[in-house]
């Protein structure tokens, strides 16, 4: 396949402006909706095959987010793409301005393997809701989704406006040397730079969704069960694969041995089984060979036990864990959970903040000064208080990290500016206008000016 191409042929598409038409633009995502739900057994089928995830967890995390989506902009597309009008200075009458959303044009989105239709299919959406053309490149390393998703898309739109493209390595490195007006990438820390470094080279704009590790803060005035059951939940979902899962946690040491033990309890609960259908595999040997390392049997207070043959390893919680344990020494990415503690509050607050800037960050608390401290005295991405994971699911939030843990964001109406440009327009008036700024100056145009500007 000549991914080159496949790019003028949307550039030509673009050039157009067929892809500007609102019509144009919800026809197809009235389409997406439509060739979505009529393959929906096919891509839980591939993902299962992936690693083992169920049909429940599938539409809850993947599909429903994709198809909620797409209903939030067929809902506002009208309202998102008409100009807004905002103030104009003295300086600027008899005048009106503007602010136009521009679609930036060709788009490339680069998806992850965690969630792959989520984060593969979302921010496609968002960039054809923007008037945008996109090739998607899903990660290869959940291949048979990778598959479903090229299958029902390529064979159902036209190349020249959307294409996924399959493959590994060698293919996105292609990819990577042609101009785009826009990539769009989830991912590690260490990609990123590699997709930010290939962007640089023709300027172009990027959003980088990385991740970090991302931690839960429990204090002494929390409810411990609650607390526990959330975070347990958050923490071991898709077996703990997920960007803003809950990394570690930091607990008031006066409290800590209540805590470990209400999160045993939720997770003999819930019941995390090899067999059981809300808990999925490792991605695959390397992720697992690389977790197993990080399990330091001399610090496991619950779990440890896995199986390489099932890719299976046990919600594990490590305790008495310190900055220098290996655990501490990376984004986990899987399902153990290290405890650290602190005496008082601040104390946690500095901890966290002396390491990079997480994709997201937890805080359990009844306390409103400690939520305003959680707030004002640490940077992360987005978040929760008294809850994980949640802030995802809010349309009206965006999402995005900071530092090294991403740049930009999305969702929503932050997603469709995401792949806009926002350009400005002043439209004045031919007469009425003073003198002031033309030759020959003045002093007494100068003191005009200092009043106007």
């Amino acid at each position: 396949m000549n991914f080159k191409d496949i790019l003028t042929e949307q550039r030509e598409l673009f050039d157009s402006q067929k892809s500007k038409n609102l019509k144009f633009r919800k026809m197809y995502l009235e389409k997406l909706k439509e060739v979505i739900l009529k393959n929906e057994d096919l891509l839980y089928e591939a993902i299962y095959k992936d690693f083992g995830k169920s049909r429940f967890d599938t539409y809850s995390t993947e599909i429903s987010f994709v198809l909620k989506d797409i209903d939030y902009y067929l809902t506002n597309l009208n309202s998102l793409a008409k100009p807004k009008s905002v103030h104009t200075n003295l300086a600027n009458q008899l005048g009106s301005s503007k602010v136009y959303a521009e679609p930036l044009g060709c788009t490339l989105v680069i998806g992850a393997w965690n969630y792959p239709y989520q984060l593969s299919l979302s921010p496609m959406v968002a960039a054809l809701a923007a008037g945008n053309t996109c090739i998607l490149k899903p990660s290869e390393i959940a291949a048979h989704s990778m598959h479903a998703m090229a299958q029902i898309i390529n064979e159902n739109f036209p190349k020249e406006y959307l294409y996924v493209v399959e493959g590994g390595v060698e293919e996105i490195t292609e990819i990577l040397k042609l101009k785009f007006d826009k990539i769009f990438f989830t991912g590690s820390p260490k990609v990123g730079q590699i997709v930010y470094e290939a962007a640089a080279r023709h300027l172009t704009p990027v959003t980088l969704e990385l991740g970090g590790k991302s931690p839960a803060i429990v204090t002494s005035s929390t409810n411990f069960e609650v607390a526990a059951k959330r975070i347990v939940w958050g923490k071991f979902l898709n077996a703990g694969q997920t960007c803003v899962a809950p990394d570690y946690i930091l607990v008031d040491e006066k409290v800590k041995d209540s805590f470990l033990d209400s999160l045993k309890s939720y997770i003999q609960k819930f019941n995390y089984q090899p067999e059981s259908e809300h808990y999925t595999r490792i991605i695959n040997e390397k992720n697992f060979d690389r977790l197993v390392k990080l399990i330091d049997k001399e610090k496991v207070f619950f779990g440890g036990n896995s199986d390489s043959a099932q890719k299976f390893i046990e919600p594990t919680i490590m305790h008495n864990v310190t900055w220098d344990d290996a655990v501490m020494k990376e984004e986990i990415f899987g399902p153990i959970l290290p405890v650290l503690t602190f005496k008082n509050f601040n104390e946690a607050l500095l901890q966290i903040a002396a390491h990079e800037k997480p994709l997201s960050a937890y805080l359990f608390t009844d306390n409103s000064e400690e939520k305003e401290h959680f707030i004002s005295k640490i940077s992360f991405g987005g978040g929760c208080i008294n809850d994980v994971v949640m802030h995802l699911s809010n349309d009206y939030l965006p999402f995005g990290g900071v530092g090294n843990s991403g740049i930009g964001n999305y969702h929503g109406k932050f997603g469709f500016e995401a792949f806009s440009h926002q350009k400005a327009i002043l439209n004045r008036a031919t007469w009425g206008e003073p003198d002031l700024k033309y030759p020959p100056y003045t002093d007494k145009k100068l003191t005009w000016i200092k009043k106007l500007l």
